[in-house]
C-alpha cells in the first residue's frame, strides 16, 4: 500500500506542473484505474502468497517411499538375480540423463554382483527426437542389442535425428534390413510401450528425466556415493 499511495502521490503532483498541463479530471481518472489495478494485483499476491505453503507441500518429493515398479519387458544390465534394482526412467535426448549415465556405470562397476541396472523410457514432449530414439532402441531390443544402441544414441545425443537412425543402428551392430522392417512393422506396438511407461512414471511420481530409483526409493543424491549408500542400506536389509 506504501508503494500505491507514493505514486498516487507522484500523479498528483505532475498534475500540478505547468510544463506538463494536462487535463485534472484525466489524470484523476487514470489515477484511479491505476490505482484499481494496483490494489488487484497486491491482493492477488496476498492469496498466492497464502497458498505457497499448501503448494510447497504437495509438490515435496517423497524419497523415504517405496515404490512397486513392474519390469517385465524392459532391458535390463547386470545379473538378473542381483539384490539390489536401479531404476531409471530416462530420456535418450536429455542432457541431464546423460550426465547421469557414467554415475550408473559406476555403480555397477562398484556392485557387479549386487546390482542390476533397469532403463524405462520417459521421452519428454519438448524433446522432439526423444520418442524417435526411444522406437528406434526398441526395434534394437528386438536383435538383443538395446545397450549396443543405447550406447550410440547417447554419444550422437546432439544428432538424433530421424535420417541418421540407420547409421546409427549399423554402429550398433544390428541387421539394418531388419531394424528397419521392425521400425515399420512394429512402431504401433513399440509407441504402445513407451506410452504405458509413461504412466508407470507418472504413477511412481516420475517428474523429470533422469528419475532413478534404488530398491523402490527415489535417489536424492545422484552420485556414486549417495546411490552406494543406498544400495549398502538395501543389502543390509537382505542381509546380503
Amino acid at each position: 500500500m506504501r508503494f500505491i499511495a507514493l505514486l498516487a502521490l507522484c500523479l498528483g503532483l505532475a498534475g500540478c506542473n505547468p510544463e506538463q498541463a494536462k487535463d485534472l479530471a484525466e489524470i484523476k481518472a487514470k489515477q484511479d484505474e491505476i490505482l484499481q489495478r494496483l490494489t488487484a494485483i497486491e491482493e492477488g499476491q496476498k492469496k498466492l502468497q497464502a497458498a505457497a505453503p499448501a503448494r510447497a507441500a504437495r509438490a515435496e518429493e517423497d524419497f523415504a517411499k517405496a515404490y512397486t515398479i513392474a519390469l517385465a519387458g524392459s532391458p535390463v544390465r547386470g545379473k538378473a538375480d542381483a539384490p539390489v534394482t536401479i531404476v531409471e526412467f530416462s530420456d535418450f535426448q536429455c542432457p541431464f540423463c546423460a550426465r547421469s549415465k557414467p554415475i550408473v556405470e559406476g555403480v555397477l562397476a562398484k556392485y557387479p554382483d549386487d546390482v542390476n541396472y533397469v532403463f524405462k523410457h520417459f521421452p519428454l514432449t519438448f524433446h522432439a527426437a526423444a520418442r524417435p530414439a526411444a522406437l528406434a532402441s526398441m526395434a534394437a531390443q528386438e536383435q538383443g542389442k538395446f545397450w549396443e544402441m543405447h550406447e550410440v544414441l547417447f554419444a550422437n545425443q546432439p544428432s538424433l535425428d530421424a535420417a541418421k537412425m540407420d547409421e546409427y543402428a549399423k554402429q550398433a551392430g544390428l541387421d539394418v534390413a531388419r531394424f528397419k522392417k521392425d521400425l515399420e512393422t512394429k512402431k504401433a506396438e513399440y509407441e504402445k510401450r513407451i506410452d504405458v511407461e509413461l504412466s508407470l512414471g507418472q504413477s511412481v511420481d516420475v517428474r523429470g528425466t533422469p528419475t532413478l530409483y534404488v530398491g523402490g526409493k527415489k535417489v536424492r543424491v545422484r552420485t556414486v556415493e549417495g546411490m552406494g549408500a543406498m544400495i549398502e542400506e538395501q543389502l543390509k536389509k537382505k542381509g546380503s
